[in-house]
């Protein structure tokens, strides 16, 4: 299987080595060295339907980048969009130090690569529920099958555990990704009341934006910045 490895310590690269055979795909324009043992293509991960929903869902290129080790062994580097940390996270049966079927909910634009073996699926919810009764209305990926997943947050990034009576929100433009075994929930308000126009009133005069509620066990990883609210400041200054 493909070794995924963090290096450096600020805005660090993803290292990835491969041995004959072996592939990985990551978002588009990932790249940014490979040894020539190994070769690059633009493909359509799961067909134009699948691409079409994680462009729309999550952010990502259509076409995403897959590289192979075609001639021999080979390393590469890889970098995220956004400058920030970085993560790798074992997808599936049992990888390393880490048990279990584990499988991830990734947000916008958190993907940065994964080995073969690793799915990225997109779930549907209903829309009026987020409106309405403050859950589900998003569509969201979720990680299938068992590999090494590479997540990027802009900014720092830190791992929360959740565990039950002790629930938790987030805001929503801070969660990289999180624990399919958690049960979530997405609000307009941290509140627990006040209506669909009293939490839309509260949403819009605290600054708070859209939140995400979590309870059960598993854990989330976040990121310290903000990207909406960094490119808002960023338009706001003068020339």
């Amino acid at each position: 299987m493909p070794v995924f490895t963090i290096t450096g310590d600020v805005d660090p690269f993803l290292h990835v080595s491969l041995a004959k055979g072996e592939k990985i795909y990551c978002e588009s324009n990932a790249m940014v060295m490979m040894e020539t043992n190994l070769e690059l293509k633009g493909k359509m991960t799961g067909g134009i339907g699948a691409a079409l929903m994680r462009t729309f869902a999550n952010g990502e290129s259509f076409f995403q980048q897959h590289i192979e080790a075609m001639r021999g062994d080979g390393d590469c580097l890889l970098s995220p969009t956004l400058p920030g940390a970085m993560r790798v996270l074992n997808v599936g049966n049992e990888v390393g130090n880490e048990v279990g079927a584990q499988q991830y909910m990734i947000s916008d634009g958190a993907f940065v690569a994964a080995s073969a073996g690793v799915e990225l699926k997109v779930r549907t919810q209903s829309l009026g529920n987020a409106l309405f009764a403050q859950s589900g209305g998003f569509f969201i990926t979720e990680t299938a099958g068992s590999g090494q997943l590479a997540v990027s947050g802009f900014g720092a990034m830190s791992i929360l555990e959740v565990t039950p009576g002790k629930d938790v929100v987030i805001d929503n433009s801070h969660v990289v990704c999180w624990d399919n075994r958690l049960q979530y929930e997405i609000s307009m308000t941290t509140g627990s009341s006040g209506g669909f126009l009293g939490n839309l009133i509260n949403s819009q005069t605290s600054g708070e934006g859209m939140v995400l509620k979590f309870s059960g066990t598993g854990k989330i990883l976040v990121c310290s910045r903000n990207r909406a609210a960094f490119l808002a400041w960023t338009q706001s200054k003068p020339a």
